[in-house]
């Protein structure tokens, strides 16, 4: 029944390699391993390109492992994102999928352009889970990895639900014991989207033109990229039909109303 909650970054594996290809990106950084899905996807399209993926992960399943160990042009960094991103070179393409909160993610993203302008790229990011449930509450898998101060109050094992701002014990979208969410739903520095929105502001406020695409459906597909680098324009007309489209949306809301009522019984099964 699991195969029926889809939730994978292969959905948009057209608008992401469609991207990618007219930007002309050959090396290519996943954050958040996906074995089976859009990790073989993404090496696939590296190395035809002349490139390479590295895909970052402190604890992906064995199977990823075994896979990114003998699959070309592949590279696995068994470390946390904020560990490692500084140390990358000649990135041409981010793809955003680990940790779903504010703090790894603003973070992330900072890492990821200081190293575009160090080397003179523009920056072309594709970010996972920017709409429900975690646009606006953050999700730890790890909450000791994030600071103190920008950890907010979480529980496990405690869900979120469609039109309801408290999480509910042993209910609705949770992760067990696998992570956590935090107890309370919007507010400053909470949730992906707010990250990348505080992202852009920042830099807007400088000045910069930075291009942003939301695809509200299958949890939600984030695509940032600088306005001014020389492909940005084919890339916009390749996302822009897909960008806060209204179709898609209500089509995810009913996604979403399925997907709670297979947990409900599911729960109810166990």
């Amino acid at each position: 029944m699991s195969n029926l909650l889809i939730h994978s970054m292969t959905e948009f594996s057209d608008l992401i390699l469609g991207s990618l290809r007219l930007s002309g990106a050959r090396n290519i950084v996943e954050i958040g391993a996906e074995f089976g899905g859009m990790s073989q996807l993404l090496a696939d399209y590296a190395v035809a390109s002349g490139g390479c993926l590295t895909s970052i992960d402190p604890a992906p399943r064995a199977e990823f492992v075994a896979w990114a160990n003998s699959a070309p042009g592949v590279t696995h960094l068994p470390a946390a994102s904020l560990d490692v991103i500084d140390k990358l070179t000649d990135v041409d393409g981010w793809v955003i999928d680990g940790d779903h909160n504010y703090y790894t993610v603003f973070h992330e993203l900072k890492a990821a352009d200081a190293l575009c302008q160090r080397e003179g790229k523009p920056l072309l990011a594709f970010l996972h889970d920017v709409s429900w449930p975690t646009a606006r509450r953050d999700m730890y898998y790890a909450p000791d990895r994030i600071p103190a101060e920008h950890r907010h109050p979480h529980t496990f094992n405690a869900g979120t639900m469609l039109d309801r701002p408290d999480l509910v014990p042993g209910q609705g979208f949770r992760g067990g014991t696998d992570w956590a969410m935090a107890d309370h739903i919007g507010g400053p520095r909470n949730g992906v989207l707010t990250a990348v929105e505080d992202f852009i502001d920042a830099e807007r406020a400088k000045g910069r033109e930075l291009a942003w695409a939301h695809i509200p459906a299958v949890f939600g597909l984030g695509i940032l990229f600088d306005a001014t680098a020389p492909w940005s324009g084919d890339v916009a007309l390749h996302v822009a039909p897909f960008h806060n489209n209204a179709l898609l949306a209500a089509m995810e809301r009913n996604r979403l109303r399925n997907y709670m009522k297979v947990i409900e019984w599911q729960d109810r099964a166990a």
